[in-house]
């Protein structure tokens, strides 16, 4: 009898993910006593696509010191040829920006001493350094038409947030609340004249408790609102329950995710992702909340 069976076909004929593409870093720069910015260029990014979105992301990938990889990097061969521990390990960076003139790709890292992989990479990283990157990927941009605009995140969604700045119209309205260490973590970022800024320093606090505060304390006008919030998923759980279930803000004009969770690494956190959702989905269903 011959194996046509639904699961067998789609195994076969699932397509393979592009390899990813050799960068090398052109320059880099300290933003703040907590962020790096990283410049990436190369001949191969010339075949980048860049997204339409101002959430757009990369995969960048990196190696195992001391252990030599094929090239062209191909993860799914490494994986099947290598044991777990000598893996690269795979992070996702917000797009900061795409220079189409110069085919450099920029992305800004948060960095907090030695903890982690990419931060410690991004604050040694020279020029001719040279990584791997996928993507992009995003889903989320400002509406134009949207009366009035919330952008929300600490740290880690500064990168994002910064960019959809960058795109509103230079009429918008809107509130912009980001989180930050303290002060010294706070960088140029102009907005237009009718959106206002707020950065809100965690000091002592807990992650986000503060930020939730402010984004509760937000006047919200009785116009058409479009929201982004990312950020650490606890606090991303708690503004989500109060912009769907409190504000009754819409589900298709809000884009909200948890970036990262406290004390899981990426690889943890992507597992936990969808289970994560789904309790935030059944707290929008109890409070009846379409």
């Amino acid at each position: 009898m011959s194996d046509t069976s639904p699961a067998t076909t789609s195994t076969r004929t699932r397509p393979r993910r592009p390899a990813p593409l050799p960068v090398t870093v052109v320059a880099t720069s300290r933003l703040s006593p907590t962020m790096v910015r990283v410049v990436f260029g190369g001949p191969d990014l010339e075949q980048f696509a860049p997204s339409k979105f101002t959430d757009s992301y990369v995969k960048l990938t990196f190696p195992v010191p001391g252990v030599d990889y094929p090239q062209p990097l191909d993860l799914e061969q490494v994986r099947a040829s290598l044991p777990p521990a000598q893996w690269p390990v795979v992070r996702t960076y917000s797009v900061r920006s795409w220079d189409p003139q110069h085919s450099q790709l920029t992305v800004d890292f948060v960095v907090h001493g030695d903890s982690g992989v990419a931060g410690p990479w991004a604050r040694t990283a020279r020029p001719g350094d040279r990584i791997h990157l996928s993507g992009p990927g995003g889903a989320y941009a400002p509406d134009p038409a949207a009366d009035w605009h919330l952008l929300v995140g600490d740290e880690s969604a500064l990168p994002a947030i910064a960019a959809a700045v960058d795109a509103l119209d230079p009429a918008a309205r809107g509130h912009v609340l980001i989180e930050v260490p303290g002060s010294s973590s706070e960088i140029p970022l102009p907005v237009p004249a009718g959106v206002d800024l707020t950065w809100v320093h965690t000091g002592a606090s807990r992650l986000g408790s503060r930020l939730v505060q402010w984004v509760a304390a937000v006047d919200f006008p009785d116009a058409d609102v479009q929201a982004f919030v990312h950020g650490e998923a606890g606090f991303v759980a708690e503004l989500r329950r109060h912009l769907r279930v409190d504000r009754r803000l819409p589900r298709e004009r809000l884009s909200i995710s948890g970036y990262w969770r406290l004390g899981a690494t990426e690889e943890g956190w992507r597992a936990a992702k969808a289970d994560w959702n789904a309790a935030a989905e059944d707290v929008e269903r109890r409070a009846g909340v379409a």
